[in-house]
C-alpha cells in the first residue's frame, strides 16, 4: 500500500500561510493496511484563520462525527484502521474576511501479498570461514510482511550466531563449514505467503603467508618485496600494491614491476631511488575477502647538499668556511669536503683544510694554502657510507688579502737582437701568483766576471722582454742575468742566474758564388757556395734567397730563408726572366747580397690535352691509344705522356709514364677503373684529359672511344659535363 499526496503550492493571504500535508505513522515505511495515518493541516499565520477550517473528502464535508475511524480536530485529520475504502481526495479549506484558501492530497491504499519476483534472495552467497554471512530478504508486500528462515526443512531461531532482523535479513556470525547449505526466506502478510531460496557457500579464508618485510636499500639497487598467500583452491586472488597510500600504476612507473605466479604478487623495484622510501602495502582481493600486509622501505643514498655556505675571517692565505648540514638520506655523514674555484682554476678543486679531515659532526673548517689577492668561491660536499653527495650552492665570492710576491719568473733566457743589444726574455708570473696590485719586474744583469749588478724596473705585470742597448760591449758578450718581482706590498724573489749572450753582428761576407737551373715553367733550383765562418764577423745561421722578375721594382721581390745551401723556388711564371741573389743572415740581421744572377723559366707545358682516346678491354687488360699532342710555338715540346689511373673507390693514384701514344694497363675484376692522360714536357705536366671510366668486365670484351671534343668542358650552373661513350661488341 502506498500514499501519493499532492503537495500544494504555498498560499499567502496577507501574512497567513497554510500548508496541508499527509503524514505516515508507519515508521517511515509505505502506507500499510490496518495502520494509523495522520492527515494533518499545518498552518502558520494568525489565529483568526484557524477558527474557520473545514475538511472535505471527495467533495463532502467532514466533521468529528463523520466516521468512528476518522478524527478531525485542531486543523488535523486522523484515520484509524486504514482500509481500501479510505482511498480518495482529501481537501482542507480555510476562509476569513480576506478570502478563501485550500489544499488537497490524494490517498491511495494498496494491498498485496509478498512478492519475490523483482527482488529474490541472492542465488549464491560466498563467505569465508570465520566471517559474517548476511543474506537479505526484500520481497514487495503491502502491508509489511513478517519473516522467517529455514535451512532445508528446519526453521531457524535466533541464537548467538544467527539473528533475523525486522526487515528479514539473516545474519550468521563466525561462519563455519557446517553453515554451508541452502537457505529459504518465508514472507507472510494478511494477503498471502511467499518464499525465496539461496545457497551459502563457505570458502577457506585467504592468508598472506609470506608478507613484505621492512628493509633498507641503497640507491641504485634492485629489490623485491614478497607477497605470497594461501587461499581456497577455487578462488583467484588479485594483487594490488600501494605506495604511501596511493595505488601503484605499473604501466606508468618504470621503476616498479610485479612478478610471481597465481599465489604470489611480489613487487620489484628497479634502480631504487631516494624518492622510493616509504610505506608499501600489498593488498590481496578474492571473491570472499581482502587481506593486506605492509612494510616500510628505507632507501639509503649519498647525502644531500649542505646549505648556507658562508665565508669569514679571510686572510692572505686562509678563509673560514661554515655551512649547515643537508639531509643524510638515512646514512650518517662521515666526512665533508671543501672545494674552491677561482677565475684561474679549471673547475672546482678540493682545498686543504684545518682540520685536514672534516668529520661529519663538524660544520666549520678553515681553508689554508690559498693564494693572496685572488677571488675565491667555496662549496661543500658531504660523504657517507653510500658515496659522495651533491655539492652545495657556491658561496659569494671573497678575495684574500694581498701579500708580497713569492714566485719568480720562469725560463729566463735571451740573446739575439741587433748589434749592441742585450735581449732578456722570461715567462710572466701568472696573475693568480702576483699576490697583489702594482705588480712588476726587476731585471738585473752584469758582464760575466764583474761584481756590480745593473737593474731596470718594468712596471707592467705583462712584461716578458727587456732590451738593454750599449754600443760599447762586443758582440756575443756573456752576461749574468736574473729577473725579480715586486708588488705594492714589497719585493719578491729573483730567478736563478743564467748566462745570456749579447747580440751578434750581421754577417760581413756574401756567398762567393751563386748559380741556378730552370726545372720547369714554374720552378727554378738555386745553389750557392756557403760563406766560411772564419771569414765573417757574425755567426752565420742561414741564408736568405731573393728573386724578382726582371724590370720589376725592388719592393716586388720575394724572399725565403733556409739553413741549407740550395733551394727550389716554385710558383713562377713560364718563359720569364728572374733576377736571383743570396745573402747570409743571423740573429743580428742579414749580410751583404751576392751579385744577382739571371735565369729564365722554361716555356709553359702544352695547353692541349691528349684527345681521341680509344680503349680496348680484353679479359683483364686495357689497351689505351690517343693522338699525339703538338705543342704551340710558345709552349714546351712534348717529351712524353703520363697516364694516371686508380680504382673507382680507392684514393691512391698509380702513374705510368711513356714516350709513346699508347699504354697497356691491368684492369681489376671487381671495380671500375678511372683514367686520365696528360702531356710531359720540359715546362712540366700539361693539361689533363677528362676522366675516363672503364667498367669492370672480366668475362666480356668491350671497346670505348673518348673524343677530343668531348674533353671540352661545358659549364652550366657550375656543373661540368663530360661526354663519354663506349661500344660493346
Amino acid at each position: 500500500m502506498n500514499a501519493s499526496p499532492k503537495t500544494p503550492k504555498d498560499v499567502v493571504l496577507q501574512k497567513d500561510v497554510l500548508y496541508f500535508k499527509l503524514w505516515n505513522t508507519c515508521s517511515g515505511r509505505k502506507l500499510c493496511m490496518m495502520q494509523t495515518w495522520l492527515l494533518s493541516l499545518i498552518f502558520t499565520g494568525s489565529a483568526r484563520l484557524m477558527e474557520n477550517l473545514n475538511l472535505f473528502t471527495d467533495g463532502s464535508r467532514m466533521d468529528s462525527l463523520w466516521s468512528l475511524r476518522i478524527r478531525v480536530a485542531g486543523g488535523g485529520l486522523t484515520i484509524y484502521n486504514m482500509n481500501l475504502m479510505d482511498s480518495g481526495m482529501y481537501q482542507c479549506l480555510a476562509e476569513n474576511d480576506n478570502g478563501v484558501i485550500y489544499a488537497s492530497a490524494e490517498l491511495k491504499v494498496v494491498a498485496s501479498p509478498p512478492d519475490f519476483s523483482k527482488n529474490p534472495v541472492k542465488k549464491t552467497t560466498l563467505i569465508r570461514r570465520g566471517g559474517e554471512a548476511i543474506i537479505e530478504c526484500r520481497p514487495h508486500a503491502s502491508p509489511r510482511a513478517s519473516y522467517s528462515w529455514r535451512r532445508g526443512n528446519e526453521f531457524l531461531k535466533d541464537s548467538k550466531r544467527r539473528t533475523i532482523s525486522e526487515d528479514g535479513t539473516l545474519r550468521i556470525a563466525n561462519v563455519s563449514k557446517s553453515d554451508a547449505g541452502r537457505y529459504t526466506c518465508v514472507a507472510k502478510n494478511p494477503f498471502g505467503t511467499s518464499s525465496s531460496s539461496g545457497t551459502l557457500v563457505v570458502k577457506e579464508p585467504t592468508k598472506i603467508t609470506v608478507p613484505p618485510l621492512s628493509m633498507d636499500a641503497t640507491v641504485g639497487e634492485s629489490i623485491v618485496l614478497p607477497c605470497e598467500v594461501s587461499k581456497d583452491s577455487t578462488l583467484y586472488p588479485v594483487f594490488k600494491w600501494f605506495f604511501n597510500g596511493k595505488l601503484i600504476d605499473f604501466s606508468r612507473h618504470d621503476h616498479f614491476g610485479m612478478i610471481g605466479v597465481s599465489s604470489s604478487g611480489d613487487l620489484m623495484i628497479r634502480n631504487v631511488q631516494l624518492k622510493h622510501s616509504g610505506k608499501y602495502v600489498c593488498m590481496v582481493h578474492t571473491a570472499v575477502d581482502s587481506v593486506s600486509a605492509a612494510a616500510d622501505l628505507i632507501v639509503r643514498g649519498p647525502p644531500g647538499a649542505p646549505v648556507g655556505v658562508l665565508v669569514g675571517d679571510v686572510t692572505d692565505r686562509t678563509a673560514q668556511v661554515s655551512w649547515g648540514p643537508g639531509p643524510d638520506n638515512h646514512s650518517p655523514v662521515t666526512l665533508y669536503i671543501v672545494q674552491a674555484r677561482t677565475p684561474f682554476s679549471i673547475g672546482w678543486q678540493a682545498v686543504k683544510t684545518v682540520p685536514d679531515s672534516v668529520p661529519g659532526q663538524m660544520t666549520l673548517a678553515t681553508a689554508v694554502n690559498l693564494n693572496p689577492w685572488v677571488d675565491y668561491e667555496f662549496r661543500v660536499a658531504a660523504i657517507n657510507n653510500v658515496g659522495v653527495g651533491e655539492p652545495s650552492v657556491p658561496s659569494k665570492p671573497v678575495r684574500t688579502k694581498a701579500a708580497g710576491p713569492e714566485v719568480a719568473p720562469a725560463n729566463v733566457s735571451g740573446g739575439g737582437g741587433s748589434r749592441g743589444e742585450l735581449v732578456i726574455v722570461w715567462e710572466p708570473v701568472p696573475e693568480e701568483l702576483q699576490n697583489g696590485e702594482k705588480f712588476g719586474y726587476v731585471v738585473a744583469f752584469r758582464p760575466l766576471g764583474t761584481t756590480t749588478w745593473k737593474q731596470s724596473v718594468l712596471a707592467s705585470a705583462d712584461a716578458s722582454r727587456y732590451i738593454y742597448k750599449n754600443d760599447t760591449f762586443q758582440p756575443l758578450t756573456q752576461f749574468e742575468v736574473k729577473v725579480g718581482v715586486y708588488n705594492e706590498i714589497g719585493e719578491g724573489p729573483f730567478s736563478p742566474v743564467v748566462i745570456v749572450y749579447s747580440a751578434d753582428e750581421e754577417p760581413s761576407v756574401a756567398p762567393p758564388r751563386v748559380w741556378a737551373r730552370s726545372l720547369s715553367a714554374s720552378e727554378i733550383e738555386v745553389f750557392w757556395e756557403p760563406v766560411h765562418q772564419s771569414g765573417s764577423k757574425g755567426w752565420i745561421t742561414g741564408y736568405e734567397v731573393q728573386w724578382l722578375e726582371d724590370g720589376s721594382p725592388e719592393s716586388d721581390a720575394e724572399r725565403v730563408r733556409v739553413p741549407e745551401s740550395s733551394v727550389i723556388i716554385t710558383g713562377l711564371k713560364g718563359s720569364t726572366l728572374y733576377l736571383i741573389s743570396v745573402r747570409a743572415h743571423n740573429s743580428a740581421g742579414t749580410g751583404p747580397s751576392s751579385t744577382p744572377i739571371s735565369i729564365t723559366t722554361k716555356k709553359p707545358p702544352p695547353s692541349q690535352p691528349p684527345g681521341n682516346i680509344e680503349w680496348n678491354l680484353t679479359n683483364s687488360k686495357v689497351f689505351l691509344n690517343w693522338e699525339h699532342v703538338k705543342a704551340m710555338d710558345n709552349e714546351s715540346e712534348v717529351t712524353g705522356y703520363k697516364v694516371v689511373y686508380r680504382q673507382n673507390w680507392h684514393r691512391g693514384n698509380s702513374i705510368v709514364e711513356t714516350n709513346r701514344t699508347s699504354v697497356e694497363l691491368q684492369l681489376p675484376s671487381e671495380e671500375d677503373l678511372l683514367v686520365q692522360i696528360k702531356t710531359l714536357s720540359d715546362g712540366g705536366d700539361g693539361s689533363s684529359s677528362g676522366p675516363i671510366r672503364i667498367p669492370k668486365m672480366s668475362s666480356l670484351n668491350s671497346r670505348g672511344y673518348f673524343s677530343s671534343d668531348a674533353s671540352k668542358m661545358a659549364h652550366v650552373h657550375g656543373v661540368v659535363f663530360l661526354i663519354l661513350s663506349w661500344l660493346f661488341s
